[in-house]
């Protein structure tokens, strides 16, 4: 890999990265809107490299209660992936995705947890198959796990399984809507040897 180091990353590479996660959630975007068969808009996403530790004010606060699918990424690269959302938004979703059925107030069911994971399951495997063609390299999620609780709590879960509270991950924050405005987050934490593979893969090799 030649010592990697993302704070030292030239403004090439993370133009590079940028696009990367501007395709992905384009992609995650497509595929929701056909998910609940409606036209769903987005704003540029806004792509940062940032601390781990960070992220937690970014998305209104680590007590801010939140809903988060996590995985998982196997193959030519490893590392781990977030999608979070704002409850109400995850509600909203959720209650589009079971055609205005969804329980009232602000709970989940077990059948709506259900349905919020395939939703974070479908998106999150939009980002990484757009990312896996992109790239021509194997890109693999494994099953997706879901929590409800605050920013802090889920972002603790990778923190403490990759060891990353140091480290900096590429953030991507996307405004999305039909009739209200989402505030979706991508986390995408490849691990640095898999940073130097994904510019690698596209002739920009890390010396």
């Amino acid at each position: 890999m030649g010592g990697m180091n993302l704070e030292n990353i030239s403004e090439t590479y993370m133009d590079v990265l940028k696009e990367l996660g501007n395709i992905g959630a384009g992609n995650a975007m497509t595929a929701l809107s056909q998910m609940l068969n409606c036209k769903v808009d987005m704003r540029v996403p806004q792509i940062k490299l940032m601390e781990f530790s960070e992220i937690g004010e970014v998305v209104g606060g680590e007590e801010q209660i939140m809903v988060g699918v996590f995985l998982g990424v196997e193959g030519d690269i490893t590392g781990s992936m977030m999608f979070l959302v704002e409850k109400s938004s995850a509600k909203h979703l959720i209650n589009k995705l079971m055609m205005g059925m969804a329980s009232p107030g602000d709970e989940f069911t077990e059948m709506e947890l259900s349905a919020m994971r395939e939703v974070g399951n479908i998106i999150t495997g939009a980002y990484l198959n757009s990312l896996s063609v992109i790239t021509n390299m194997k890109i693999q999620p494994t099953p997706p796990e879901l929590a409800v609780d605050m920013a802090g709590a889920i972002l603790s879960v990778p923190a403490i399984k990759f060891g990353i509270f140091g480290d900096n991950i590429l953030m991507i924050q996307s405004q999305f809507f039909d009739e209200i405005e989402i505030d979706g987050y991508f986390i995408l934490i490849p691990d640095l040897d898999s940073y130097a593979k994904i510019l690698g893969s596209l002739g920009m090799p890390i010396d």
